[in-house]
């Protein structure tokens, strides 16, 4: 056998002493949208996984600082919602079923999504905003929560997620 090669091989122990990293790419700006990619990076943080989140066209909302407090819950066309579309499209429905879902969130002691992307910040997460979203909304890094790392391309985001998992939500 050729040495060379052996000594590439990992055992599944060297394996998981590896860093891993995660990349997640947020790109839908409702509440309900919100929670899977900012939870899913904060696991990976827990088991001490590199994370990194990239927020691309309404996934910018998660972290514009004027609208991470006031994000709906988007249930209209969602094909898993519980009530049916046509009470849906009444008025009143989305909040209502947005204060709903906070309500429950709360009585889980689930943070808030900027207490989120602050434990995300403290955990040393990268959180990047997509720059071409960025200029389509006319948004500048002023405009974002203080724990986004920065402004990035799509082909910076590809350069930094390199050998990581990519996760679009």
């Amino acid at each position: 056998m050729n040495t060379t090669m052996e000594a590439d091989v990992l055992s599944p122990v060297e394996a998981n002493e590896t860093s891993r990293k995660v990349a997640i790419i947020c790109s839908k700006g409702s509440l309900d949208m919100a929670y899977p990619g900012l939870i899913m990076a904060n696991a990976a943080r827990m088991m001490g996984l590199e994370a990194m989140v990239f927020f691309t066209f309404w996934g910018l909302d998660i972290i514009n600082d004027k609208k991470v407090d006031h994000l709906h819950a988007g249930m209209l066309g969602n094909p898993s919602s519980p009530m049916p579309h046509s009470v849906m499209g009444l008025p009143g429905m989305e909040a209502l079923a947005t204060g709903m879902m906070k309500k429950k969130m709360e009585k889980l002691d689930i943070p808030d999504v900027r207490e989120m992307l602050e434990i995300l910040g403290d955990a040393g997460a990268e959180l990047y905003a997509c720059q071409l979203a960025m200029e389509m909304f006319g948004l500048e890094v002023s405009d974002l929560v203080p724990q986004v790392t920065e402004s990035i391309t799509a082909m910076d985001f590809w350069e930094k997620a390199e050998g990581a998992q990519v996760v679009f939500i």
